[in-house]
């Protein structure tokens, strides 16, 4: 890649020369990524002048925004629906299913106990059952944005995933603060 001529506006996709899919190669993007990384990393471009050095950098940044968005599944679909023009209203659109609120109440109640009796085999459970569900909704997006092209079912299955992910961040401190 010359930095001088390639184009930073290019879609993620585009840049690591992907299909733009929800399910993707993680070993084909682990490995453009370090190729990306090899051709931009400003080290190569000490010796020349400001501005080369400085879309050196511009391009080591996009890609490497690129790289941790493409391989979070919750982002990717975030930015692949962001490419068809869709707002995921994350921050807006709170409104959920009963049933999903409804589990989300169950697993911080989960949470709490676990935390509170300090019991590592709880958590431990509770860390399973919270991957599980984060796969089956995974798996929901890929058909969503893949298979069905239903951009609006796979924004409220972002919204979901995002609320999954963040009970799992915090099985993840529960565990943290039963290690110290």
């Amino acid at each position: 890649m010359n930095v001088g001529s390639a184009d930073l506006q290019q879609d993620f996709y585009a840049l690591f020369s992907l299909p733009r899919s929800f399910q993707l190669d993680s070993a084909a993007l682990d490995s453009r990524y370090r190729e990306l990384q090899n051709q931009v990393h400003p080290d190569k471009f000490a010796h020349l002048s400001d501005t080369e050095r400085r879309l050196s950098v511009q391009w080591a940044t996009r890609v490497n925004e690129a790289y941790q968005t493409l391989r979070s599944p919750l982002a990717r679909g975030r930015y692949l629906l962001s490419l068809h023009g869709v707002d995921t209203q994350e921050e807006t659109n709170t409104a959920m299913p009963v049933d999903f609120l409804m589990q989300q109440m169950e697993l911080r109640e989960a949470l709490e106990e676990a935390r509170q009796s300090k019991e590592m085999a709880a958590l431990d459970e509770l860390e399973a059952r919270v991957k599980q569900m984060i796969g089956a909704l995974q798996q929901q997006l890929a058909l969503a944005l893949d298979e069905q092209r239903d951009d609006a079912a796979a924004a409220g299955i972002v919204r979901k995933l995002k609320f999954m992910e963040k009970i799992a961040e915090e099985i993840g401190a529960a565990f943290d603060e039963l290690d110290s």
